[in-house]
C-alpha cells in the first residue's frame, strides 16, 4: 500500500483522508486523557468503535481505554500508523517532526488545528497529512 502524498497540498485531500481512515490501523492520539469529557477521549472511543488500535499520548501516560499509554511518540515500543494531534495549534507542529522520526504513515490535525509550515515539512518529508477536520466527520463521508 502507498502513502499518498496530495501534489496539490490540500489540507484535506480526499485520498489522504480516506488512506488513513481506512488503510491505517494504530492511532497515537497526542494529548489523549482519561477525562471522558474531552474531545480527544470521544474520538479516541469513536475510533476505537471503528475498529482502530489507540495509543494514548500524554505526559503522564495514563492507560486510557483499556490502552496502555506513553509520555511520547519516541516512547511507543511498536509502529504507529497514525499520529492524531489534539493540540492547539501553536503546539502542534512538533508532533509532526516526532511522527517522521518514529516512521509514522501520517498525521491528522484535529479541527481548528492549523500548521502550514508543519503540513509542508510532512509532505517533503513524504507523510500524509490532514489538517482542520475530525475523524469523525471525515468517516460517514466515506461511506457516501
Amino acid at each position: 500500500m502507498t502513502s499518498p502524498v496530495p501534489a496539490s497540498g490540500s489540507w484535506q485531500d480526499p485520498e489522504t483522508v480516506r488512506f488513513l481512515l481506512e488503510d491505517c490501523q494504530t492511532w497515537a492520539i497526542v494529548g489523549l486523557s482519561g477525562d471522558p469529557s474531552r474531545t480527544a477521549y470521544r474520538i479516541a472511543s469513536y475510533l476505537q468503535d471503528l475498529g482502530k488500535r489507540i495509543v494514548p499520548i500524554h505526559p503522564s501516560a495514563p492507560e486510557v481505554l483499556g490502552e496502555q499509554g506513553y509520555a511520547s511518540l519516541a516512547d511507543v515500543p511498536f509502529a504507529v500508523d497514525v499520529v492524531d494531534v489534539f493540540r492547539r495549534s501553536e503546539q502542534a507542529g512538533p508532533f509532526v517532526d516526532e511522527a517522521v522520526a518514529v516512521g509514522a504513515k501520517g498525521v491528522w490535525f484535529q479541527l481548528g488545528v492549523i500548521d502550514a509550515a508543519a503540513f509542508e515539512r510532512a509532505r517533503d518529508a513524504g507523510v500524509p497529512m490532514v489538517m482542520d477536520t475530525c475523524p469523525a466527520i471525515e468517516w460517514p463521508r466515506l461511506a457516501r
